[in-house]
């Protein structure tokens, strides 16, 4: 991070502490609804207004972080993040029932909300005050971030919840939050000078720019590809873990662990041989890897040869992201960044999610083992012709 601005270290761990904490609201939504409410088709339904909101208001927040400063969004989001915990928190202690049932799921969508936003405005203010040359490594240490918020989550809820129960994690989340906007105070992000043209030419704008990019085209395609495998590993992975492989609870643990370690290291990878890799090469070469990797794990009954296979597919999976994600923040125009990062940020909530649907309803139908052969042969596939059909995106080199 040398030659950096000294902002970026202090952007950096906002963005660390922020993203533990906004995990730790998807985790606490799904954990809560199963166990104080005792429903996964609740818990299920909180994740779908955690994450779905993004498609609804996810639009509206990329025009948003192009109009004013992307720092003052990044607030607001956040506060909304500390609103869902407080929600959380006095329903924990004052509700039952169906009462509880309510509050908890409209602190989920306030959570929603707040991911709608928060996304794009992180993106739009690291590309405001990122040196131009130094943008796509930093949007890789960003991604960094992220996926460090996703391995750390988990972890400080259980320590947490172990010593203290559900309100000192409510407790702690809120903290995060208010500890990652201090660390932005100072930070100086700036909005358009021009008059609002509305919501919806400003919308058509950013896809004008999109389609009028090919390359930027197909770096939003090969999102959409990447982003398909995650679905299917968050639904089909634990019931592997139990089903076919037999782990205990605290094995099953360690297993799916591996995955959130594979990917920071995915991220890591990127971060140190970007330099040396061709990107393109290795967006497509990684995601068709990673996707035979996961249709593998159908045929591997002995856990050490399952953890090997996961434990690749994480890297490969962390190392295409970060790269995918680098090269759209390097192509997308100053003027129009928050809406093409709202668009990215719209397919990392929203296809996780639908891919996830899916994959439950194929596994209903076929088997938890055929299903996960289906799926990653499937992507491997769309990933195959992929390849084929965006000729820009093979040749681009960093």
């Amino acid at each position: 991070m040398s030659g950096h601005p000294p902002g970026m270290l202090r952007f950096y761990l906002s963005c660390l502490l922020a993203f533990t904490g906004g995990h730790m609201v998807n985790y606490t939504v799904i954990l809560y609804l199963q166990e104080k409410v005792g429903s996964d088709w609740l818990s299920g339904v909180g994740f779908g207004l955690s994450f779905g909101s993004s498609l609804v208001f996810g639009w509206f927040a990329g025009v948003l972080c192009d109009r004013i400063a992307p720092a003052r969004v990044i607030h607001g989001a956040q506060a909304l993040f500390v609103l869902c915990l407080a929600g959380l928190w006095w329903t924990d202690a004052a509700s039952t029932g169906q009462s509880r049932v309510i509050w908890t799921l409209f602190s989920a969508f306030l959570g929603g909300l707040a991911w709608s936003f928060v996304g794009p405005a992180r993106l739009t203010t690291l590309g405001q005050i990122a040196p131009a040359d130094k943008l796509k490594p930093a949007t890789i240490v960003f991604n960094l971030q992220v996926l460090l918020g996703f391995g750390l989550a988990p972890v400080v809820i259980g320590v947490v919840r172990s010593h203290a129960g559900w309100p000192a994690v409510f407790a702690t989340g809120m903290a995060l939050f208010v500890a990652s906007s201090l660390l932005l105070l100072g930070t100086r992000t700036h909005g358009s000078d021009r008059p609002s043209l509305g919501v919806v030419r400003e919308l058509r704008e950013g896809f004008s720019a999109v389609g009028a990019n090919p390359l930027l085209a197909q770096l939003i395609v090969a999102a959409i590809v990447a982003y398909a495998m995650t679905g299917p590993m968050q639904i089909l992975l634990p019931k592997l873990a139990r089903e076919v492989l037999g782990l205990s609870e605290l094995q099953r643990g360690g297993y799916l662990g591996l995955m959130a370690l594979a990917l920071i290291s995915g991220g890591v990878a990127a971060l140190l041989l970007g330099k040396h890799l061709h990107h393109g090469a290795a967006i497509f070469v990684g995601t068709v890897t990673a996707s035979l990797l996961f249709a593998s794990l159908s045929h591997w009954n002995a856990a050490a040869a399952s953890t090997t296979a996961l434990g690749g597919m994480g890297l490969l999976g962390g190392m295409v992201i970060s790269f995918v994600i680098a090269g759209i923040q390097g192509q997308a125009p100053d003027a129009l960044r928050g809406r093409i990062m709202g668009i990215y940020s719209i397919i990392s909530q929203v296809v996780p999610a639908a891919s996830g649907v899916a994959a439950g309803a194929l596994v209903r139908s076929t088997g938890v083992t055929s299903a996960i052969a289906m799926a990653g042969l499937g992507l491997a596939g769309i990933a195959l012709l992929s390849a084929l059909a965006m000729p820009q995106l093979r040749r681009m080199r960093t």
